[in-house]
């Protein structure tokens, strides 16, 4: 039902991307390369380093049709790599124009052009000069002032979600002129230059925190994010500025996606991959991924037992294993198989250096009580 799967090195894995077919996956492990690796049944062999980065690797990810990486790192740089005749991956740099760490990155649907998100302020959005032979961008500024912590593409292609640490998520258009056709009208709008808020979402200042994860529904028409306060939410463009949200009893997530037209899987700092249903007007739990934790009460056993160590103010020395396949946080939920709108497998990677694949139909059949709508 699961995969866990480690590369010979204990270093956290900061993201992770998938080829189309799944046999190679390319992983940062929290310094400046990026690891590309070919599976062989269970085994795992290293193709190839990509260490053109000066600072840490902050974003990856792996166009499937076009087999193209793209990557972005704390070093203000970005690099597109392709691979030559010998299949060795070859770096092209992509001009930013940007003065801060590069934070997030992501191919849009037709992998024409990738947003970058910064420190900065801004995002590059960027596409291929065919005249020049390289990779330019232009910048979606307003009224962006603080550093953008996730992005992920409508399917139309244009639209452009973004989540920041000023606690908003806002939807702009990401419109080409230069290299694509006027988009279709949508439910977040029908005008769309390039930069043109199409919808914003203010995660409660008073009582919330700044973005992790922003994922668009399949169809386009919703949007869900996970912030610092622990909570998971659901943004309809059709009920303006308003959006589901619900305050969990877990720790932060870092990461979420969407698995089905209403289900959402969300993990972080508690190190299980969690489903929410999205009901009308509601987000119901629907249950755990990660069937090795034992039943709690309330809360996870992580955070019981640190609550327990805090009141005797002690350290534990006996057992620091967690009862849970991830041993720590985990900071990248991909999808292994399927679609956002029908997705049978997903995978995970976090701090503790694993990968883990988990198979959503057998799981839903084995978990009672686990349903995916």
């Amino acid at each position: 039902m699961t995969e866990t799967h480690k590369f010979g090195t204990p270093n956290p894995i900061t993201c992770h991307a998938w080829n189309k077919d799944r046999t190679q996956v390319g992983f940062s492990p929290n310094n400046q390369e990026v690891e590309i690796h070919r599976r062989t049944n269970s085994e795992w062999k290293l193709l190839d380093t990509l260490n053109q980065h000066d600072l840490r690797v902050m974003g990856i990810d792996w166009a499937p049709n076009t087999n193209r990486i793209v990557t972005c790192a704390a070093d203000r740089n970005a690099y597109v790599w392709c691979q030559d005749k010998d299949h060795k991956w070859k770096p092209t740099l992509v001009l930013l124009r940007i003065n801060r760490a590069a934070t997030c990155v992501k191919w849009s649907p037709n992998e024409n052009k990738f947003a970058v998100g910064s420190g900065a302020r801004l995002i590059s959005v960027c596409y291929f000069e065919s005249e020049n032979d390289w990779w330019v961008s232009k910048h979606i500024k307003k009224p962006i002032r603080s550093t953008i912590t996730t992005l992920d593409w409508h399917p139309n292609n244009v639209l452009l979600a973004a989540g920041s640490a000023d606690f908003k998520v806002r939807v702009f258009s990401a419109y080409i002129k230069d290299i694509e056709k006027t988009p279709e009208p949508t439910v977040w709008g029908s005008k769309m230059p390039l930069g043109q808020i199409m919808g914003e979402f203010v995660n409660s200042p008073a009582g919330g925190g700044w973005v992790h994860c922003v994922s668009f529904s399949p169809d386009g028409n919703k949007i869900c994010w996970v912030s610092h306060d622990a909570s998971i939410n659901v943004g309809d463009p059709t009920k303006g500025n308003t959006f589901i949200k619900l305050k969990t009893e877990f720790l932060p997530f870092l990461s979420c996606i969407w698995i089905s037209n209403k289900t959402v899987v969300a993990a972080g700092h508690s190190c299980v991959p969690v489903l929410y249903n999205v009901r009308n007007d509601e987000l119901v739990f629907a249950g755990k991924l990660d069937t090795s934790q034992k039943k709690e009460s309330g809360g996870l056993s992580a955070m019981r037992m640190f609550h327990s160590l805090d009141k005797q103010a002690r350290s534990e020395t006996s057992d620091t294993n967690l009862d849970s396949i991830h041993q720590n946080a985990i900071t990248c939920v991909c999808i292994y198989s399927g679609t956002k709108s029908k997705a049978t497998k997903i995978s995970t990677s976090g701090l503790d250096g694993q990968l883990v694949i988990w198979d959503i139909n057998s799981l839903e059949r084995s978990i009672q009580g686990l349903k995916i709508e």
